[in-house]
């Protein structure tokens, strides 16, 4: 039956989009989509010219029933989201068949990938999405605009602003409670809000569930956010943002002697908190400028028969940034030079740092009314390692009745991280000899449709990711070594297609199908964790009392990591529900259901999903 939906989907995507894929801002669900406007490119522009840019608003993450940035993300074509264990297992996101880490992941412009991690990349688990307004997605690299790791592409996640009192309560299956309050004001001259969540649930047994291991799983996290902004005189704006998470999710590992995917009460704790200071002020010539700070703290350990471990990461970013963006001029351009100053702990107890000095600067140009041209360069210094320059080109032409034509060609790069270039976990020990920088070229081109009253939308993308000098971490059986180092080059080349619907009296329909191939160059094998095929299909209804959504999901066979080996990962579909009805102007019931159909399946090998579940909740806005 799997097998056979796929396909089935596949053919439903050409008329469907995923939501994420056209979002907006909008009064109420269902109204006429507005413009979207994208900050993450450092030159604010609206969505339809920015190749590969997807926006997920706080709206859409409420009628779908988003939970953690998992649930948001799983969705968005280009995107492959795999999950070590539900509720709280380490979840990593693969963009255009690029590796983990190489997606860079921003909260309210403050890099959060992890320093300490061997491969440097962000941990998605548990992320709550409470606090946040708006997911930016830029697909394809993005070196010339982030530096280091957005090679896949970037993601960038925005909290509130809150203004008045909100709070939300739900329970559910698996002894599941969570909650969260905001309280805050917010007006032209200054700003000031709090916002808190809780999650706590029992869990399942993650080392394959289906097989009904009784040790469970559980996660329990809490987050806390504020935010002030206040404009002493006209054309000056200060604002600040902190956010603090901590979590301990029950995981199960690979214990010693045989080191195979076992039922254990390996416990997982992570905190971390990261903060932005910035002021704004309008300059001459109609530059504005922006001077920041932004830090980041990760302390995770592990404990259990797998082994206990311990690690801490910082990072600083001081950064300039002069825009000058203006409605209705041919032209923009920001500019800016910034410094980042990261040090990380490794497994012997030791620190090490690392840091960059970089530039860059961002054009964009119409120089007829159809054509609209945004050109990136940048420059990275990194200490230890030569210096880097990076540019991408983008075009949309608009070719009339609602069609337009967009193409972008990027640069990026990623130089070893700090536990890469020490060769942290290494036998034998001792630092990595001759590691390079990896470095990509791709490129993208689509067409994409639109009606008049923008009710009607649909798009295809063609994409190529090449990646030279790829770090692995191998196994040489005949030295017995484990070693990092680079692979010859990787290729990914794939196709999305997205439409999407609003079909009147409440109900609006999208879709959205992706084909990956990903595959190491040098032996013409597979990348792991990278479906040749996905796609997903929503409906969505709602008027003034109540909303409702459905969410259809699947993924073909793809090959993953075995015992030792490469094994395969069965296709699966899976299907929720998310609903709401308004009990008064300010209270709303609400209902969750997660894998409507019951089924089994694994997002990644090893790792069993939660069979059918309920949650019911109650949400308050003042």
């Amino acid at each position: 039956m799997k097998r056979l939906f796929l396909p089935s989907l596949a053919a439903l995507s050409a008329g469907l989009s995923a939501m994420p894929a056209f979002a907006a801002d909008a009064d109420q669900p269902g109204s006429t989509v507005k413009e979207v406007v994208v900050t993450s490119t450092r030159l604010p522009e609206p969505v339809d010219l920015i190749p590969g840019a997807r926006v997920i608003d706080a709206q859409q993450i409420e009628l779908t029933g988003a939970v953690t940035a998992e649930d948001a993300l799983k969705t968005v074509p280009g995107l492959s989201v795999f999950q070590a264990g539900a509720f709280g297992g380490v979840t990593s996101v693969r963009m255009r068949g690029a590796s983990a880490d190489k997606t860079l992941v921003l909260v309210d412009g403050v890099p959060v990938d992890d320093p300490s991690q061997p491969a440097g990349n962000f941990d998605f688990g548990g992320f709550d999405l409470a606090d946040v307004k708006r997911i930016e997605i830029l697909s394809g690299p993005q070196g010339s605009l982030w530096g280091s790791t957005a090679i896949g592409g970037v993601i960038a996640f925005t909290t509130k602003e809150p203004d008045g009192t909100s709070a939300f309560i739900e329970g559910g299956s698996y002894r599941t409670a969570r909650g969260s309050l905001s309280v805050g004001h917010s007006e032209d001259r200054w700003a000031l809000g709090l916002s808190a969540s809780a999650f706590s649930t029992q869990g399942i047994s993650s080392a394959d569930a289906a097989d009904g291991n009784a040790e469970k799983d559980g996660f329990h996290s809490q987050t806390v956010s504020a935010n002030g902004r206040f404009d002493p005189t006209e054309g000056v704006v200060l604002d600040a943002k902190v956010r603090w998470s901590k979590s301990e999710s029950g995981i199960d590992g690979f214990p010693f002697p045989a080191f195979v995917l076992t039922d254990t009460t390996d416990v997982m704790h992570r905190e971390s908190w990261q903060g932005l200071a910035r002021a704004t002020i309008d300059g001459p010539w109609g530059f504005q400028h922006q001077l920041s700070v932004s830090a980041y703290r990760l302390d995770r350990s592990n404990t259990g028969p797998s082994g206990d471990f311990a690690f801490t990461a910082d990072r600083q970013v001081y950064r300039w940034q002069a825009e000058r963006s203006r409605p209705g001029d041919i032209w923009g351009v920001a500019v800016g030079v910034e410094r980042e100053n990261t040090k990380a702990e490794l497994s012997d107890g030791s620190t090490q740092d690392a840091g960059v000095t970089s530039a860059f600067s961002v054009g964009r140009f119409n120089p007829i009314k159809p054509l609209t041209v945004t050109g990136s360069l940048r420059w990275d210094d990194a200490d230890h390692y030569d210096a880097v320059s990076t540019g991408r080109l983008a075009a949309v032409v608009e070719l009339g009745s609602g069609f337009s034509l967009n193409g972008s060609w990027g640069q990026g790069f990623k130089t070893p991280t700090i536990s890469e270039l020490a060769c942290d976990f290494c036998s034998p020990a001792g630092p990595a000899l001759n590691l390079k920088p990896e470095h990509a070229e791709g490129w993208d081109l689509g067409l994409r449709w639109r009606s008049a009253d923008r009710r009607f939308a649909a798009s295809v993308t063609g994409y190529r990711l090449a990646v030279r000098d790829q770090i692995n971490f191998t196994f040489d059986p005949l030295t017995f070594a484990f070693r990092y180092n680079n692979i010859d080059r990787t290729l990914s080349r794939g196709a999305e297609v997205e439409a999407s619907a609003e079909l009147g009296h409440g109900f609006s329909v999208s879709g959205n199908y992706s084909y990956t191939d990903a595959i190491d160059a040098s032996t013409g094998l597979q990348l792991l964790r990278v479906p040749r095929d996905q796609g997903s299909a929503s409906l969505l209804w709602s008027d003034t009392r109540a909303h409702a959504a459905v969410t259809l999901r699947a993924e073909g066979p793809q090959a993953d990591a075995g015992n030792f080996g490469t094994e395969t990962r069965k296709g699966f579909v899976a299907a929720d529900f998310a609903g709401g009805w308004r009990l008064s102007e300010k209270v709303e019931a609400t209902l969750r259901v997660v894998n409507l159909g019951d089924a089994h399946w694994q997002e990644a090998l090893g790792y069993g999903e939660p069979r059918r579940s309920a949650y019911v909740g109650l949400r308050l806005r003042y």
